[in-house]
């Protein structure tokens, strides 16, 4: 069979999500050259309390994108279902910006990889820096987050799922363990 194991519950999310913004205020100070991009579709939803958390802090308007990076993937021919396709929404000019790309899970590093290939056929940023909610390890490029509010030891048989009020209706993120038939 299989379980479920809560790593983060929404008070904990909300909680997490405050730090990080804080850390990123740190390093940006009042965020003038700073926009965000969240990565389809978690990290779009996470960049938008991201980016409500910073404008309140640093009064001052930060860009928000949406990126979706399906066709920049790497893995197509070894995906179980199709993915959905979804528009890449970035109505700001990106070139010498400081970008803060967000999403909701880092493993391997390829949807990173595919973003940052998404980003560049919008321009050149100044900077890109990573910002997950959770790391689950189990690198295959040399790809780290620069924040990171939780970081897992998973197995390769385990899963994390972030579930989302704005999605999914809730806030959690859980540890699933796969049944051991595949």
């Amino acid at each position: 069979m299989g379980y479920r194991v809560i790593i983060l519950d929404k008070n904990q999310i909300k909680r997490v999500i405050q730090r990080l913004a804080f850390e990123v205020l740190e390093r940006h100070g009042e965020c003038e050259n700073l926009a965000l991009i969240g990565i389809y579709r978690r990290g779009v939803y996470l960049a938008q309390r991201m980016k409500d958390i910073l404008q309140e802090n640093s009064k001052r308007e930060i860009p928000l994108g949406k990126l979706d990076i399906n066709f920049y993937r790497d893995d197509w021919t070894s995906l179980d279902k199709h993915p959905i396709i979804n528009k890449s929404e970035i109505e700001f000019d990106i070139n010498d910006k400081n970008i803060l790309l967000v999403d909701d899970v880092i493993y391997t590093g390829r949807t990173v990889r595919a973003a940052l290939d998404a980003i560049l056929d919008f321009g050149r940023p100044a900077k890109v820096e990573l910002l997950t909610l959770v790391d689950r390890g189990h690198r295959e490029l040399p790809i780290h987050p620069d924040y990171c509010g939780k970081k897992i030891d998973t197995s390769k048989r385990e899963h994390v799922d972030v579930l989302l009020e704005e999605i999914d209706g809730k806030d959690i993120v859980e540890l699933l363990k796969r049944c051991d038939s595949y």
